[in-house]
């Protein structure tokens, strides 16, 4: 638990590894189902990422990352309602996607419906070999409302999407590797341990350089030609001149900077 903070019956808990934040989805008798309270917590954590935190681990309790949407929370709600529950997640999982530090996942088990959507606002995926996927929102009689729509037809495209929507077909872990789903695959109890060397890993980088990767790469990847490369160039420029690189190419030029692969 960071700074004490959270109350026992939060629903995410948080703790401090050197300079890597380790957010844990605490439901895991509902199989981290995802309350509005859960949500609004997350939204909170990654908004207020402590001073000295260079990157995060998004992992769950128990045997699931997240079932999704919790159906015990959901009412009756007109147009007006239901657009505004949607946009308040927008604002929780963007600030997931464009916070402060890169997030790596951990998942395992059902990553279905909103778990999934979640998942897709991290940066890094770890997959365990018990991880599957769903989108059920379609026997449900609802649309994915998570920022489902955007963010995963880019990760495994539209015909991928709407096959899983229309058909509430489930995606084992070793396809939702080979399509893009996740950037790893380990073992069963595996996930935690790699996610955390990653994230350690990707602390070490200047902060400027993660920053660019997430907010600045997604732009560039959506933008034309001629756009993308005038962004490139911007970025490149701009990380180039801050004083950790130029202290990094010295220690390149000097032959102390590790290699390739180390």
């Amino acid at each position: 638990m960071l700074d004490g903070i959270e109350p026992p019956s939060s629903p995410i808990r948080t703790e401090r590894d050197g300079d890597v934040l380790v957010v844990t989805l605490a439901r895991p008798a509902k199989r981290n189902a995802l309350s509005d309270a859960l949500v609004q917590g997350l939204s909170r954590v990654f908004a207020e990422v402590p001073e000295g935190i260079r990157a995060a681990v998004l992992a769950a309790d128990g045997e699931h990352f997240s079932a999704g949407l919790d159906l015990s929370e959901l009412t009756e709600r007109d147009a007006a309602q239901g657009f505004l529950h949607s946009r308040m997640w927008h604002d929780a999982l963007d600030r997931v996607q464009f916070g402060r530090v890169p997030v790596v996942s951990v998942l395992k088990g059902a990553v279905v419906g909103g778990g999934l959507e979640l998942a897709a606002a991290t940066h890094l995926r770890v997959a365990e070999k018990t991880a599957f996927y769903a989108l059920p929102e379609g026997s449900r009689g609802i649309f994915v409302g998570g920022g489902g729509s955007v963010r995963l037809p880019r990760l495994i495209g539209v015909g991928r999407v709407t096959d899983m929507i229309l058909t509430g077909r489930v995606v084992s872990a070793d396809e939702g590797q080979s399509i893009g789903i996740s950037e790893r695959l380990v073992a069963e109890g595996q996930g935690l341990a790699l996610a955390q060397k990653l994230a350690h890993r990707i602390a070490e980088n200047a902060p400027l350089t993660n920053y660019a990767v997430m907010h600045a790469l997604p732009r560039i990847a959506e933008s034309g030609r001629d756009s993308g490369l005038f962004m490139e160039s911007l970025m490149a420029s701009i990380t180039q001149d801050a004083p950790v690189a130029k202290e990094r190419l010295r220690d390149f030029l000097a032959k102390r900077a590790r290699k390739v692969g180390e």
